[in-house]
């Protein structure tokens, strides 16, 4: 049984006060705790950016990766054990700008996996320029004169890639984060939970009280099974109109679930297969 001393590390957060990373790492915690994740089941991967520091703060088996790689990583251990609960801790920049291809692709797939989006719309850890979640005219370091790009809605990107569960929540509910993570991990697929996360130091727009003013829940006339109704939420963002919960639910193989190989035991449970590759080479010389 998890309890949170296990999850204790030597390292203290150094996230800026007020930062929505804190209430997302104690989120997730609290859903350890919960569900009794720890290091013989479950394995963390973060990309670069403000949100990989939470690898060094939960003591849970975690690999950090090059910036906007951690997808492709998680996605090999979980080939390799598909039994591990695998959640990638990734940022609106690290996934959606340098990983972008891997996001489209790992929805496409299905892949088995949990996506934690820390989506603050600004590359924090190199002090406030323009990721693609930024808005348009937004003011930073990158785009003095503002942003001239239209920015990206993850949850759209999501849906129409192929990710079978998504899901919005904002970082200022520790209790529906908690909620949210649980399911989506307990969901077979591709999930992504975008959490709106203030960067209270460099992102003076998209701040809590923002969210806590513009932000509402989806109700049960929600269905979540519906693509185009998903799709339709899913581009609403303004005054007012950004929803949360869960946007859509599809139930479809995982691509780990079709693969002959996976489908007695990881691959990690079947010994290396060797092979004679002398006559193979003498082709060659």
């Amino acid at each position: 049984m998890t309890e949170l001393k296990d999850l204790t590390t030597l390292c203290s957060p150094n996230w800026c006060p007020g930062c929505g990373n804190f209430t997302i790492w104690a989120a997730f915690k609290n859903a350890c705790v919960k569900k009794g994740w720890d290091n013989t089941n479950s394995v963390l991967v973060a990309g670069i950016g403000c949100h990989g520091h939470i690898i060094n703060f939960t003591k849970i088996t975690s690999f950090e990766g090059l910036h906007g790689r951690a997808i492709p990583v998680a996605t090999g251990i979980k080939i390799a054990n598909h039994r591990l609960n695998v959640f990638v801790f990734t940022g609106d920049g690290d996934c959606l700008s340098e990983g972008g291809n891997h996001f489209v692709h790992s929805a496409r797939r299905n892949h088995d996996l949990t996506i934690i989006l820390h989506d603050n719309a600004i590359y924090g850890l190199t002090t406030g320029q323009t990721t693609p979640t930024s808005p348009h005219r937004f003011k930073s370091k990158s785009t003095p004169q503002g942003n001239p790009d239209w920015p990206i809605s993850p949850l759209t990107l999501a849906i129409a890639s192929g990710a079978t569960f998504v899901a919005r929540v904002y970082a200022g509910n520790i209790p529906q984060m908690t909620d949210i993570m649980i399911r989506a991990n307990e969901h077979k697929g591709l999930s992504i939970v975008d959490i709106l996360q203030p960067c209270v130091t460099f992102n003076k727009e998209y701040t809590h009280a923002y969210f806590q003013e513009n932000t509402y829940y989806l109700d049960e006339k929600h269905d979540a099974t519906n693509k185009a109704e998903a799709f339709k939420k899913s581009l609403e963002w303004g005054p007012k109109q950004i929803a949360l919960g869960v946007f859509y639910q599809e139930d479809k193989p995982c691509y780990e679930s079709q693969i002959p190989q996976l489908s007695e035991k990881p691959l990690i449970e079947n010994p290396p297969v060797k092979r004679n590759l002398e006559e193979l080479f003498k082709k060659y010389f």
